[in-house]
């Protein structure tokens, strides 16, 4: 504890630097979303080629997400993150000229390389600067950042799509990273785990599937992999379909806001209990509910209890997910955390 508060400045700086990053973030992943119903009928997309488009993204993600890790452990880890911001704030930002579908998915994709790359170097950054006690609380805390980011974007879908046009959404999810970059130059620093250099990294088979790590790595793989399809399932598709109800673009935005406002909320709860509890109790409890709200949210046909569901859905899904971030993790050596 002695050695902890010449750093504690520095360490809440980076917090706070890489919170605006998953805030900026979840705005970017939200806003495709809330500007579908608008974006759709303009530039004449069927469903299927809706669907690609948003496949699109998450692909983007899922890639960056693989090379982050990699990247960050060669150029380190603060090069990579303003790399990926200044990739995802310009394909955002070159959204608004796109003309069609094809286009619409180069842009949505390169976007998501950005958006994918930093979430593992975020992860790592948090569980370096975390008081070993409070780890997962300090990742859900920073992770939060990201459904805040999606509730702004829906409150900005309501408040100015109508006016000013689908496009608008992507100009501000575009610009607002370009102008933290600046920011992350000056005021972030280099980690420790840059700093040390590669030679002591552990081989990435040994480090992922050794020393009884492989039904650890495998079952995180699916978790992981099964909660993001639904997470962007929800974020891309909830407004459309809710709107779909019969419910209107405004009530679509409403339940893209409750989903992300009880996301937040989610983050802050379910990671608390499982720094108090452990995490076995409270991350399968909150899957169970997850399958409960999502069976009500698709059998709602009214604004109340879909917005209550929507809010129940992203309580209990981003409050597993962002919690299993300060937990995986911890399985494996710190030098192979961003692989």
């Amino acid at each position: 504890m002695g050695t902890s508060p010449p750093h504690a400045p520095r360490g809440a700086v980076t917090l706070s630097l890489c919170s605006l990053i998953t805030l900026l973030e979840g705005f970017d992943i939200q806003a495709i979303g809330v500007a579908a119903p608008l974006l759709i009928p303009d530039l004449g997309l069927t469903p299927g080629q809706a669907g690609v488009v948003f496949g699109a993204g998450m692909a983007g993600l899922v890639c960056g997400a693989l090379a982050g890790g990699w990247l960050a452990d060669r150029m380190g880890r603060k090069p990579l993150l303003m790399m990926a911001v200044g990739v995802f704030g310009l394909f955002t930002l070159a959204t608004v000229v796109a003309g069609g579908p094809l286009s619409l998915g180069l842009y949505r994709f390169m976007a998501g390389t950005g958006l994918g790359a930093a979430m593992p170097t975020l992860v790592a950054v948090a569980l370096e600067i975390a008081p070993p006690d409070r780890r997962t609380r300090t990742t859900t805390l920073m992770f939060s950042g990201m459904p805040a980011g999606g509730a702004l974007a829906a409150l900005f879908a309501a408040g100015f799509l109508a006016r000013f046009g689908w496009r608008s959404i992507f100009v501000a999810g575009g610009v607002l990273p370009l102008l933290l970059l600046p920011a992350m130059a000056r005021l972030m620093p280099d980690s420790r785990a840059a700093a040390s250099g590669g030679a002591e990294r552990p081989g990435g088979v040994q480090a992922l599937f050794g020393h009884g790590r492989l039904l650890v790595t495998l079952t995180s793989w699916i978790t992981f992999g099964l909660t993001l399809l639904v997470l962007y399932l929800l974020l891309n598709w909830l407004p459309s379909l809710v709107a779909a109800k019969g419910l209107g673009g405004v009530g679509g935005a409403g339940a893209a806001f409750a989903f992300n406002a009880g996301s937040v909320i989610g983050c802050w709860v379910i990671g608390m209990l499982v720094d108090r509890l452990g995490p076995r109790l409270p991350i399968i409890a909150a899957y169970a509910a997850l399958a409960l709200s999502m069976f009500g949210l698709a059998r709602a046909d009214s604004l109340p209890p879909v917005l209550a569901l929507a809010g129940l859905a992203g309580f209990f899904l981003l409050g597993a997910q962002y919690s299993l971030y300060g937990v995986i993790p911890l399985y494996y050596p710190a030098r192979a955390r961003g692989l």
